[in-house]
């Protein structure tokens, strides 16, 4: 079996969370090696001199003993420990215990043909509505950091790429590669979509601040069993406010086919039920957003971000403990030590 290391590396935390109370003490070990040279500097000459015995020395040298030269040293060591308690070196741990009141957001996204309409821009570059609400969607959700946020996108009818959760990672990830147009059938079912995500929220802790929809569309509803109004009203019951976002700009736009070939279906007029979304925004405390560039959809979404705050308390809790008990308990231990060594093995018996 191979010996297990015990890497230094594993002290460090440990050791950085240590201090010294009174550090002045630490001045007393200037003091140390005066008495060393104090110890080793030679006495007065002999009031009597005796005859040399220099033949002797010759027969049996003595060598410097190894348990002396330790012996020596434990007075200093006693001393060091003594000073080092004195200064009162302690780990100090600090917790901080984070309670967060939060929100609970549904991002509601419309991924129907017409988001691919391509009337928005990213810098320099056009791009289509989903790709702008995605941008803007992302940026958000990585400001909500203690939010449990869940997705629905919505077509001719609803799909829930994600339940609400605070794995923003993972959500963001999902936001990537699930909301997406085309996975189903085309249409506008702003009802269902509302009533899916209402339900999702229904019942949820009454520890949570708050619970909102953010629906996100370009056109007027056309699919769906459950009416906008009707959703609204569950959403009412429940508690949930919905911000909604008409984005797009109005006229005739031509539609990219779904293969991807670079055609065209036929020219458009964008059609929005602006009225009724503006109903849904004021029969559930919401508000209602419009959204023709990408510059005013990332404003709507810091106009959300500042009017839903995330509550969140910080107790921070600081645990000392003091080690001075066990430096005291090593100069003891040192100190003994010295004195059973001189009494007992170093013992000096007169010729």
């Amino acid at each position: 079996m191979e010996p297990t290391s015990f890497p230094l590396e594993s002290l460090w935390p440990w050791l950085r969370d240590c201090r010294f109370a009174e550090p002045q003490w630490f001045w007393l070990l200037a003091v140390l090696p005066l008495l060393a040279l104090l110890r080793g500097a030679r006495g007065s000459g002999p009031a009597v001199a005796f005859s040399s015995l220099h033949l002797l020395r010759q027969i049996a040298r003595p060598g410097r003993s190894a348990v002396g030269a330790f012996s020596a040293s434990l007075p200093f060591l006693t001393l060091a420990l003594g000073i080092t308690a004195l200064a009162r070196p302690q780990h100090v741990r600090t917790i901080e215990t984070i309670d967060a009141s939060g929100v609970e957001i549904f991002l509601a996204i419309d991924v129907s043909l017409s988001m691919s309409i391509e009337d928005m821009t990213l810098g320099s570059e056009t791009v289509n509505r989903l790709t702008a609400a995605k941008k803007v969607t992302r940026d958000f959700i990585k400001g909500r950091t203690s939010d449990r946020i869940g997705l629905v996108a919505f077509a001719g009818r609803p799909y829930v790429p994600s339940p609400l959760t605070l794995d923003h990672t993972w959500l963001l990830n999902t936001l990537s590669e699930q909301v997406r147009i085309g996975l189903v059938e085309d249409g506008t079912a702003i009802g269902s979509a509302i009533g899916a995500a209402a339900r999702r929220l229904e019942g949820r802790s009454s520890e949570t601040r708050s619970k909102l929809i953010v629906l996100l569309t370009d056109g007027s509803n056309n699919s769906g069993n459950l009416t906008p109004l009707d959703a609204a009203r569950l959403a009412q019951t429940f508690g949930v406010r919905i911000y909604t976002i008409a984005v797009g700009t109005e006229g005739m736009h031509r539609i990219p086919l779904p293969d991807r070939s670079g055609r065209f279906m036929p020219g458009m007029r964008q059609e929005f039920d602006i009225d009724l979304m503006k109903k849904i925004a004021e029969m559930t405390n919401g508000m209602f957003f419009r959204a023709q560039d990408t510059r005013a959809l990332e404003e709507i979404f810091r106009t959300i971000d500042t009017m839903e705050k995330t509550e969140i308390k910080r107790l921070t809790r600081t645990e000392v403990n003091e080690l001075f008990p066990w430096l005291v308990a090593a100069a003891l231990a040192a100190g003994g030590l010295g004195a059973t060594l001189r009494l007992t093995a170093l013992r000096e018996v007169p010729a």
